[in-house]
């Protein structure tokens, strides 16, 4: 059988149309990086015009006195001042006041501030501001003529985007580097208290603290932070605090002085489909409520243990992360609409933040082997000498086999167990007594590293 006419058009048109594909979609890639970078005419693709726009905003930052140390933070900044001083970077956001934005480990116990321009110029800096908690610092300088950077939206960061990084690695001076948005929500290291950052495989090394990270258009995303490199040098794991938060904190700074943060007063963990079946709910993300401390803006509410909290003001929360997050970008005295999942159903609770937790969990207090789906982990009371002791009731692991399906769980010598299928337990024999029952999971509740959270055994 012959090819009709009709399939002979068909196999022509596809021929033509791949051939028109590897003709010009190479062109229209070439043709979008050179509208990107301000000249859809130049022969060559450049990110130059935008640099050139970009780079009188970035400052370089010398920092006299003692700063803070850790392998993966950028706050070991390598530079040729002295032994005494560490080299950074910095973003101006504000030209008619001279406000610049960069890194609180760079500059929050410094004994002096040099903030040197692309021009050369150098300026005394005073710190109006410091947060900690997302390693942000506002300082402010007395200079005129200054070059105030453009504030994107990091909202709208999606994970492949072009982005350059701009600071002073290593005290060479501005450097210019590229890469992509690898990751977004990100927990980067040193950022224990903050954990929604953008991670990205522009180079950035020690000395980057505190620059900018932009999008093609110029547009500030983020403030670069902090790296993951054993050695270092960077590995191509970099991490910057996006500008939405960025943009949050600077502003109560420069009003306050410092950051005034909500708290809810509740120890949280992610949710997942163990739990959903563990606790009989119909959800499988939300944060897991582990801990309440008394008297707290959460216990006031009538939020309990093993609640799900699945969204704030009609917001979905997806993760205890997010949760944290969330809670964080509120000022005290805050009224917040939590949307909570229990067994009977979903409920909606009012809670007002508060300005610090209220309280710490209540004061309470032969080493036996485990049965059941605890078997091969090895019980004992709380002593007097235990972290846990005083703080929580329960029973002490002792030890556990690699080829336990506790150990699989994810439980761990030093962890205590506190409830056994949401019952509070006192003691190995009833953590023991309630494990002995044939069942297909357990649902343990566990004091480690200060807060009570939840594993399934199975």
């Amino acid at each position: 059988m012959g090819i009709t006419k009709a399939t002979s058009v068909t196999l022509l048109v596809r021929v033509l149309d791949e051939g028109l594909r590897q003709l010009f979609v190479p062109m229209f890639f070439a043709a979008v990086f050179a509208v990107a970078a301000g000249d859809a005419g130049a022969a060559e693709p450049s990110l130059a015009p935008m640099v050139e726009r970009v780079v009188p905003s970035v400052v370089t930052i010398v920092a006299g006195g003692e700063q803070g140390t850790g392998d993966d933070i950028l706050s070991e900044d390598v530079t040729p001042f002295g032994r005494s001083a560490s080299t950074g970077s910095g973003v101006i956001v504000d030209a008619t006041r001279g406000y610049i934005l960069t890194s609180d480990h760079l500059v929050e116990n410094a004994t002096g501030i040099s903030v040197g321009l692309s021009n050369g110029n150098a300026y005394e800096a005073a710190v109006i501001g410091v947060d900690p908690e997302t390693d942000l610092a506002v300082i402010q300088i007395k200079a005129s003529s200054l070059v105030a950077i453009r504030l994107g939206d990091s909202t709208r960061l999606r994970v492949g985007d072009y982005v350059v990084a701009i600071g002073n690695p290593f005290g060479l001076g501005q450097t210019v580097t590229s890469g992509i948005v690898s990751a977004i929500g990100r927990a980067g290291p040193g950022l224990e208290g903050y954990e929604n950052a953008i991670q990205t495989d522009a180079s950035i090394n020690p000395g980057n603290s505190g620059g900018a990270l932009v999008n093609l258009d110029g547009e500030l995303v983020g403030i670069n932070s902090a790296i993951i490199a054993s050695s270092g040098g960077n590995v191509g794991i970099g991490f910057a605090i996006p500008i939405k938060v960025a943009k949050e904190v600077m502003e109560q700074l420069i009003a306050h002085g410092e950051i005034r943060r909500g708290q809810l007063g509740v120890a949280v963990q992610d949710n997942n489909a163990d739990f959903e079946r563990a606790l009989a709910i119909n959800t499988a993300t939300g944060a897991l409520v582990g801990e309440v401390v008394p008297r707290s803006a959460a216990d006031k509410a009538g939020i309990r243990v093993a609640d799900v909290i699945v969204g704030i003001n009609n917001s979905p929360v997806r993760t205890a992360s997010e949760l944290r997050t969330k809670i964080a970008s509120f000022a005290p005295e805050t009224k917040v609409i939590l949307s909570i999942i229990r067994p009977g159903g979903k409920v909606d609770l009012t809670a007002t933040l508060a300005a610090a937790s209220p309280g710490k969990l209540p004061p309470t207090p032969a080493a036996i082997e485990g049965e059941g789906l605890l078997a091969l982990v090895t019980l004992q009371r709380l002593q007097s000498d235990a972290d846990a002791f005083g703080k929580v009731e329960g029973a002490f692991v002792g030890s556990l086999s690699d080829r336990s399906k506790a150990s699989d769980a994810g439980l761990t010598a030093g962890d205590v167990i506190v409830s056994v299928d949401q019952k509070l337990v006192n003691s190995p024999e009833m953590v023991v007594d309630l494990a002995r029952k044939d069942k297909d999971f357990l649902l343990l509740g566990i004091f480690r590293d200060g807060h009570v959270r939840f594993l399934v055994v199975k």
